[in-house]
């Protein structure tokens, strides 16, 4: 019972953080703005699967996982990248 209860809490912070990181997308008044949301919505995303796999006692999903990582790490790269840059001097 108990860890049902876990189970639902869990899922509603997962739900309300996705929710959240959605509406910065969109709302995002910078390019940053909108690569940091969609870089904290995947990284929301994996955590919510490494519950389900937790919570199920399986490792189905972890090359989901572990791609996900990786296209969020390169995705960040990519994007820092190619943003303009303020110079110092």
């Amino acid at each position: 019972m108990m860890l049902q209860i876990v189970a639902v809490v869990a899922s509603l912070m997962f739900g309300i953080g996705a929710l959240l990181c959605v509406y910065r997308i969109i709302i995002g008044p910078s390019v940053l703005d909108r690569v940091i949301a969609s870089d904290v919505l995947v990284a929301t995303i994996i955590c919510a699967l490494g519950a389900e796999m937790a919570l199920n006692r399986h490792t189905d999903t972890l090359p989901v996982l572990l791609v996900l990582a990786l296209f969020a790490v390169l995705g960040s790269l990519s994007v820092a990248r190619f943003l303009p840059g303020r110079d110092s001097a």
